[in-house]
Parts: structure tokens; sequence; C-alpha cells
């Protein structure tokens, strides 16, 4: 409790402000900021994972190149209940329906883990096939499996996790889940490189000789994972059950009821096809990537290690946008969503223009923290100047769609994302990387985030986010058909 407490005097709780009355900007950083940190943390994943096989080798770093996009399609396949999830939470919050948010979190904890388990076994069975068609070189293929299968072993448990940070920042409490995601990410990072290089526990002692722990590679880098996640999910599960902290699930609410089911689907499959879009892009892409050498391959997996940490702000501030605008529009409060929209798309464009430009000038530097390959250095430079300085307008779509979904309209934000990703990007990679090489795809990132902003924008004022229409998209929270779910 004095860490938390400690942590509470630098980000406030969602007991110490109101998201649907009073200012905007102020609830809404608080509310950001330890997403932002989160967001780190869980970046803090892979980047740990990158920089230790980065020097383990080259093959091993174009083989988690593959792995990572697979993990994100597997991951976003089942988000979709996530965000039903944590929109349902956080407008029946905004409406004082206490009682149906916290049957909504059972649910959606109970649906996720039985798709997670699904979702994780056609991907251990078919992890080889599918990093085959990608194009994974015979080095890296064997290595980039390894890692899928212990990934897709643990999906339960990694989704698991993914779903109690949903259903918190719903009610509004995003710091817990940034204390749950430090101890997990600590964890992770010290034990991986024990795990991937191995370890001598004794030498040469008296009669018991040498005890060693074996070398693991790109397997251990995925344990370390897996067992961090595994630990951060029981945490999860142990705070949401005793519920003095953010929304409270119950045993008895958790048997599976489909028709309750229906109504997730119908809120979140257009975010599991925006995330699905979003993996299927990066694994696309990868096609494109897998023609040239194992040094490209590395560096289009470094650079976009990069991006993962140079967008959490937007993507945490698109959360927060999301969790404004559910509390508010079950609070019948639509302009504070729209105000809250408009700040966030602007000063987004700014902070991450403002990060761009750092990243251009310091590209090689950046790179080099991650391998000692020359060549892989330089091509990733490369990568890195071409996208940097769109990368404000990464926060402008990303301000945009987080209320869409807030507000129920999920099948927006997913219009949007595969418009940019399928019908911009991957065409412009496809197309330029023949007279352009690697340059091509480099461009076709550029690109896409302009044109993604300007989809973004223009859908947005042509009247989808007016009063009356935020209004019309506010999920039905009908007492009558979620009460009687509930027993109420």
């Amino acid at each position: 409790m004095g860490l938390r407490n400690h942590i509470g005097s630098l980000f406030k709780g969602p007991e110490e402000f109101d998201l649907t009355s009073g200012s905007i900007a102020k609830p809404l950083f608080f509310l950001s900021m330890p997403i932002v940190v989160t967001n780190l943390f869980q970046t803090a994943y892979n980047l740990a994972d990158t920089f230790w096989l980065g020097q383990y080798s080259t093959d091993a770093l174009a083989a988690i190149s593959f792995a990572f996009p697979m993990v994100f399609l597997l991951i976003s396949l089942g988000m979709g209940l996530s965000v039903a999830g944590s929109i349902l939470v956080a407008q029946y919050t905004g409406a004082d329906k206490e009682r149906e948010a916290e049957y909504a979190a059972s649910q959606t904890m109970t649906f996720a883990v039985l798709a997670s388990v699904f979702v994780g076994m056609v991907g251990y069975f078919g992890v080889e096939g599918f990093l085959g068609l990608l194009g994974a070189s015979p080095d890296t293929l064997p290595m980039a499996t390894r890692y899928m299968e212990v990934i897709s072993l643990g999906l339960p448990f990694m989704f698991g996790f993914f779903v109690f940070n949903a259903l918190m920042r719903g009610y509004g409490d995003t710091i817990t889940p940034m204390l749950v995601m430090f101890g997990s990410v600590v964890l992770n990072i010290a034990i991986d490189p024990f795990l991937i290089f191995g370890w001598t526990i004794v030498e040469n002692a008296p009669l018991i000789g040498t005890i060693s722990f074996p070398e693991l590679g790109i397997g251990g880098a995925a344990i370390a994972t897996v067992f961090s996640r595994v630990l951060a999910l029981l945490v999860g599960l142990a705070i949401m059950f005793r519920g003095n902290r953010g929304v409270e699930i119950h045993l008895r609410d958790m048997t599976p009821n489909l028709a309750y089911l229906r109504q997730l689907v119908r809120i979140g499959l257009p975010a599991s096809i925006e995330g699905t879009g979003r993996a299927l892009s990066m694994n696309l892409l990868l096609v494109i990537v897998a023609l040239f050498p194992d040094t490209v391959v590395a560096a289009y997996g470094i650079g976009t290690r990069v991006f993962s940490v140079v967008f959490l702000p937007a993507i945490a501030v698109a959360r927060g946008v999301e969790t404004m605008t559910g509390q508010n529009m079950g609070a019948d409060e639509p302009d504070r969503a729209e105000q809250a929209t408009r700040l966030a798309a602007t000063v987004l464009f700014g902070v991450l223009t403002v990060a761009g430009i750092f990243v251009w000038f310091t590209a090689t530097s950046v790179a080099g923290l991650f391998t000692t390959d020359p060549a892989v250095v330089e091509i990733t430079a490369q990568f890195l100047r071409y996208v940097a300085l769109t990368f404000g307008f990464i926060g402008i779509m990303r301000a945009f769609t987080g209320s869409f979904r807030g507000a129920g309209k999920t099948l927006t934000a997913a219009a949007i994302s595969v418009l940019m990703l399928g019908v911009i990007r991957f065409p412009i990679a496809w197309v330029a990387s023949g007279p352009l090489g690697e340059t091509g795809v480099w461009l076709s990132f550029a690109i896409s985030n302009i044109v993604g902003a300007i989809i973004a924008y223009v859908w947005y004022q042509r009247g989808a986010w007016r009063a009356s229409e935020l209004t019309r998209a506010k999920v039905d929270l009908d007492e009558t058909s979620v009460g009687a779910s509930t027993g109420d």
C-alpha cells in the first residue's frame, strides 16, 4: 500500500476526479499518463527480447521480426472481447449501473479466456506453416517457430492480463494495472538473459561438480515472457475478485451466457477486425520484407519496435479518450466526449511531431542500441528517418478512432484502420519495393500515416461525430435486457 500511495501522489486515480463533469484536460491527462507508463512496460517485454536476442545472433533477431507480428495477430483475433468489455464497463459506470458493470466484466473475462485457449491451440499447431508462408528463411524459421510455440501455449495468460487492463481502464482505474505491469516487466527483464544465454550456478564444487542452466536461446525469451505474464494475471484476478480497486468480478457471474456473448461480439467484432487488420498488415509486409536479406528483416523488426515505443502516448491517450467517451456517453454528455477528442488530437500531433524530429536526428544512435551489426544499423536508421516526420499524423488518427470505439462505433474505427493499412500501406509497399527496394516499404509507412490521419479527420468532420450522432451511437444500456441477465 505504501508504494501505491506514493504513486498516487504522482498519478490521480478515479476516486480523485470525475470523467463526466468539470475539466476535460486534467482527467484526460491523469487517465492517460498511467496508460503511457503501462504501455511502456508492455513494450519493454518486446524491447528486452529484441536487445538480448540482438546480442545473441542476427538470425535470432530476424526470427523475432517474424514472431512479433504473429503474436500481435493471435492477440488481435480475440481483442474485440476486451474492447467490448471496456466499453460496457465504462458506459455502465458513467450511468451509475454498478451491478451491470460487474456482470459485464465477469462475462468478458470468461469468454476471453475461452477464446484465447482456442486461438492459442490454433497458433501452436499452425505456427510453422504460417511462418513459412511469410517467407522466413531456413535459418530463422526453426527459431521463430520455437518462440511462437511457447507464446501460443501461454496465450491465455497473456490475453487474460490484457483483459484485466481493459476492464480496469473502463472503470477509470489506470494506476493499478500500471503497478502490476511494472512488477511483471521487472521479472521478465531480470530472467531474460539467464534463460537465453544460460548460466552456471555452481562451478567445480566438491562432490556435486558443476551445476548449470542450459542455454535456451530464443525459446528462453519466450519462456521468460509467459512466466512473467502468468504471475501478472494471477495478481490481476486477485484484485478483481477482491473488488477493492476498480471493477469487481464474481464467480456467480462467470457462467457463460450465450445471450450476453452476442452483445460482446456485436460490439467487439469490429475491434477484432481492426486489430486483426493491423496484424495482417504487419505480416503481409513481412512477406515483402522477407524477399530481402536478413539484415533488412532485422532492421524492419527493430524499426517497428522503436515505433511501438514512440507511439505509446498516442495509444495511451486514445485509450483515455475511449474511456472518457464511454463514461460520458453513459452519462448522456456527448459534448464532453467531442471536446476530449479534439483536445487529444491536437496535443498528440504536437507531441509526436517533436518526437519524430528527435528520432530523425538520432536514428543511427537509436538503431545502435539494438544491434552491433553495422549493416543492420545503417538500414534501420534509414527506415526511421523515412517515417519519423509523419509520427504526428498517427496521433491524430489514434485520437479519433479511440473516441469512435468509446461510443460503440467500433465498425467506424475498424474501417479507418483497414483503409490505412490494407488499402494504402500494403499496396504501396508491394508496388514501390520493386523499383525502390526496401526504401519502397519505408515510404509506404510514411504515406499511409498521413493519409490515415486525413481519413479519420474527414470522417469526423463530415458529421459522424455530431452530438446527435453520438447519442445514437451509444451502446444500448437498457436495464431490462442487461438486468435480466444479471438477475436483478
